[in-house]
């Protein structure tokens, strides 16, 4: 008998699982690859398959086990979960097929942990149970303490350090919030909770502390200054792993729980507004203070969240559907834009702006990848991040009168942003393109690492194959842009089924 579609949703968790227990076995160098490239390709086609499913049926649900209602452990794919796990597939695969060229993926464990993170990205995006949120979310973290330490020194065992006492508050707090869940309101199951915040206080806020366990993993302001100073010393690969799966998880989570929750009007909206408003400024201005290049990028990725939350905080359709495109585009820029930087990094030996200068006369072409990929984070054309910042402008500016106040902010912050980040992005373009030719630079010794600064020979380039993963996904982001009107109806539909709540329901509990 041929299986329902519904029920191989559990494969998106077990085949990661399985690959990341085979790696653990067979250490050949090709398996490991092999494994670590092909895993994220299965993925992809499997969302690419969910997506044209649900053409045709907006939900799928599939409870592990057999078990009915709210007793069962539920699987659920829509099309907003759909297009997260074919982005958050590419990203990874363009991070694997990074950390493969420049060799990270031979250091121990590396590929079955990236599985593993896999895995439990993947089960995140597709869980209907709040408890179960938060032991997919375990999931990812656990291979994540060891992937920042497996390929650093003492000073990545520092980072790795803070990045477990955060997650490890964190993940507290949310397992706090999700035992606040049940005893207010006697379940866990999204969708027995549909509308559930709306309808008691005590159980909104208990709802409201499991997202603010989730708006800390994510980085919003004022609980974001841990991103900058962690993620900046991961390596740049694992940075961009890191980038599209930690904090876009726990963003798509608060789109979720608020959606199914608070399905009539989020009773702290403005409080949410203001927060997303002062996330999106403090990210655009603190890019112009960073000393290194990848601190910058996770200065625009607190920016970024700020942008995605502003799409959740003004709560129409219009929003959650330009929150979602942001979320989309902000997984491919910062992506391409890390690799990007890795590749500069791994050849020269440093990302420091004082240690980088007339890359423009030195390698033109991974210059001007880099420049269309600050183009997106500002919101430039001709590259997808003119489409998010657009679509947020016009949800903000299409409030009801009685919302003016809040629709006014957001049109502000965007544009007060957009002119921050360019400064910021400036400055850092400018230390990076122009400037003295550099005549030093730090080469990778496979004994003994980065040793001291050596004359730089004029023959070094960066290599041609480190920059096509970053290559890859900027043209992704260019590709959004000329095929916005192809993009857009799927998203569209993203934030529609999000919001209908009531087919939600019936998918999972049929009722």
């Amino acid at each position: 008998m041929i299986p329902s579609l519904s029920s191989l949703l559990p494969l998106f968790v077990v085949v990661p699982l399985l690959g990341s227990a085979v790696l653990l076995l067979a250490r050949r160098r090709a398996v490991q690859t092999t494994a670590m490239i092909g895993v994220p390709i299965l993925v992809g086609a499997g969302a690419i398959a969910l997506l044209l499913h649900h053409r045709t049926e907006p939900v799928l649900s599939h409870a592990v086990g057999g078990f009915s209602d709210v007793l069962a452990i539920p699987f659920v794919s829509d099309t907003l979960s759909s297009v997260m796990l074919l982005v958050t597939a590419i990203s990874t695969l363009a991070a694997s097929v990074f950390l493969v060229l420049t060799g990270e993926s031979r250091f121990r464990f590396v590929p079955p942990l990236v599985l593993l993170l896999s895995a439990g990205v993947n089960g995140a995006l597709l869980t209907g149970d709040l408890f179960n949120l938060f032991v997919w979310v375990e999931v990812m973290l656990m291979p994540s303490y060891a992937l920042i330490a497996v390929t650093g020194g003492w000073r990545r065992l520092g980072i790795g350090r803070l990045f477990v006492l955060v997650n490890l508050v964190t993940s507290t707090l949310l397992l706090v919030g999700v035992g606040f869940v049940y005893g207010t309101a006697g379940s866990v199951n999204l969708a027995s909770l549909a509308g559930a915040g709306s309808e008691d206080p005590a159980t909104a806020a208990a709802l409201a502390v499991v997202l603010l366990a989730l708006a800390v993993k994510a980085g919003m302001v004022p609980v974001h200054s841990w991103l900058p100073r962690a993620y900046p010393g991961t390596s740049a690969g694992i940075m961009a792993l890191f980038s599209a799966l930690h904090t876009k998880v726990a963003l798509y989570a608060m789109y979720r729980i608020v959606a199914v929750t608070f399905a009539d009007a989020l009773p702290f909206q403005e409080v949410l507004v203001g927060l997303a408003v002062v996330t999106i400024l403090v990210g655009a201005f603190s890019t112009a203070g960073a000393a290194r290049v990848r601190t910058a990028m996770a200065h625009q990725m607190v920016a970024g969240v700020g942008h995605i939350l502003l799409g959740l905080a003004l709560f129409t359709q219009l929003s959650v559907t330009a929150g979602t495109l942001y979320l989309v585009h902000h997984v491919i820029t910062m992506s391409a834009l890390l690799l990007t930087i890795g590749a500069i990094e791994h050849t020269y030996g440093s990302g420091r702006l004082e240690r980088l200068s007339g890359l423009a006369r030195r390698d033109p072409w991974v210059v001007a990848i880099l420049a269309l990929g600050l183009f997106s984070l500002v919101g430039l054309p001709p590259t997808s991040g003119l489409w998010g910042k657009v679509g947020l402008v016009r949800a903000a500016a299409d409030l009801t009168a009685a919302q003016a106040v809040l629709g006014w902010a957001a049109v502000l912050a965007v544009l007060i942003a957009s002119v921050g980040s360019l400064l910021g992005l400036q400055q850092v373009w400018r230390g990076m393109a122009w400037g003295e030719d550099m005549t030093t630079y730090r080469p990778d010794d496979a004994q003994t690492g980065r040793g001291d600064a050596v004359a730089l020979p004029d023959h070094v380039r960066i290599p041609g194959r480190l920059v096509v993963p970053g290559a890859a996904m900027l043209a992704l982001s260019l590709a959004m842009f000329v095929g916005i009107g192809a993009v857009l109806p799927t998203i569209d539909t993203a934030g529609t089924d999000l919001l209908d709540v009531e087919a939600y329901v019936r998918a999972v509990i049929g009722r």
